[in-house]
């Protein structure tokens, strides 16, 4: 790997204003990618979770030999808000109702109600057309704020045809019945028509503050259903990601991505580090004597591959602790890839739109990044090694 020489720390003020062009010094080989459908834009709304998990799952049915549909993410919004609502009135307003979620929301929209092709059903009543939902999301608080403060003591038999009400007014009624390239469907019989078992999907995670080897909550406010995840060591998880992609699955990625090198407008992710070893003593001694905010600049000119941060399963475990590492984003991972230095990478399809990245709506985060800034990740039960099957079945 190339060292981050001297010259780039004195140059401070003048590189800081091109350090977020679209300019990149990183030169990628894609090693191995997976079968994927178009990039999608969540646009104005938090439904990276809705995307990605059907991004995932669009993947799979390509896997198992189906066919290439757009799935609607709306119509798991819609099913997704009414329940998160929901159990919010429920929680006396004490749990989730932003509009983050979960993976798992998508599976158990899935189990449920079925799923619907985007064409069928793009949640687009309320006069735009991209997704915005900051009225959306505000109407729905403000509404079961209102009924939780509960001015007639008891809840009304209306509140809930209330909620339905404001959802369909924004996002459409869902269809019951539609027709699919020829054929009629319901929601449930287009589910069951496309190639996955929606039972084969299992989460990981790796922290140290609940045993290996066994499920628990991963504690992120967005994960309002309260999926589990099943706990392994970060060489474990990270080995389990590398034999997914490799066997020409895709990997459902939720991860932070409020780093300075998460640099998505350069189409990359990575937690560089100054390679104070390689230095000589001037070199050393001026870098020493620049501020922090002096280094920050001159590591995140991100202008060439560079050393990154050794990630330990202590190192993960602190920035999560110390709310570093917070549930922002959720993607999916559709291949593997290195730079001109050899490094390795992960090649991630986003939700923000094929022409907001230089790489028409991928990126690529590298080995030490997803190692670090990693919540959870979903695969197929499948593709698992036969005793990691075996410690999450016991």
């Amino acid at each position: 790997m190339k060292k981050i020489v001297l010259s780039l720390a004195v140059a401070i003020v003048a590189t800081c204003a091109t350090a977020q062009t679209v300019a990149t010094g990183y030169t990628f080989t894609d090693t191995k990618t997976v079968p994927a459908t178009s990039v999608k834009n969540q646009a104005s709304s938090g439904t990276c979770w809705s995307f990605s998990g059907l991004a995932f799952l669009e993947s799979e049915i390509l896997t198992a030999g189906g066919p290439g549909v757009d799935l609607s993410a709306m119509f798991v919004v819609r099913h997704a808000y009414h329940d998160r609502a929901v159990k919010y009135v429920r929680m006396h307003g004490t749990s989730s109702l932003s509009a983050g979620a979960a993976a798992e929301d998508v599976f158990i929209c899935w189990r449920e109600h079925g799923i619907v092709p985007t064409e069928v059903y793009d949640g687009l009543s309320y006069g735009q057309d991209i997704h915005r939902h900051a009225e959306l999301d505000a109407v729905i608080r403000g509404y079961c704020d209102a009924v939780i403060r509960n001015p007639n003591r008891k809840l009304s038999t209306a509140w809930l045809e209330g909620l339905d009400a404001i959802l369909d007014a924004y996002l459409g009624a869902l269809p019951e019945t539609f027709t699919w390239q020829g054929r009629e469907y319901t929601p449930r019989s287009f589910a069951d028509s496309l190639s996955v078992d929606i039972d084969d999907y299992v989460s990981l995670t790796s922290f140290t503050h609940h045993p290996f080897d066994e499920w628990f909550v991963v504690e992120v406010p967005d994960n309002t259903v309260w999926g589990e995840s099943f706990n392994v060591p970060l060489a474990e998880m990270m080995s389990v990601m590398e034999a997914t992609v490799n066997a020409g699955y895709p990997v459902l990625w939720a991860s932070d991505v409020s780093e300075q090198g998460f640099a998505w407008r350069k189409g990359l992710a990575v937690v560089p580090e100054a390679d104070l070893a390689r230095m000589d003593d001037s070199e050393l001694a001026r870098w020493v004597a620049l501020s922090q905010a002096e280094q920050d600049a001159a590591l995140y000119r991100l202008d060439a591959p560079g050393v990154e941060k050794t990630i330990t399963q202590e190192l993960r475990q602190e920035a999560f602790d110390n709310w570093e590492t917070t549930d922002d984003h959720g993607m999916e991972i559709i291949g593997t890839a290195t730079d001109q230095e050899e490094g390795k990478y992960f090649k991630v399809k986003n939700s923000w739109g094929a022409d907001q990245h230089i790489y028409d709506g991928y990126f690529y985060a590298s080995r030490p990044f997803v190692a670090y800034k990693t919540i959870s990740v979903m695969v197929n039960r499948n593709t698992l090694p036969r005793d990691l099957r075996r410690r999450m079945e016991q």
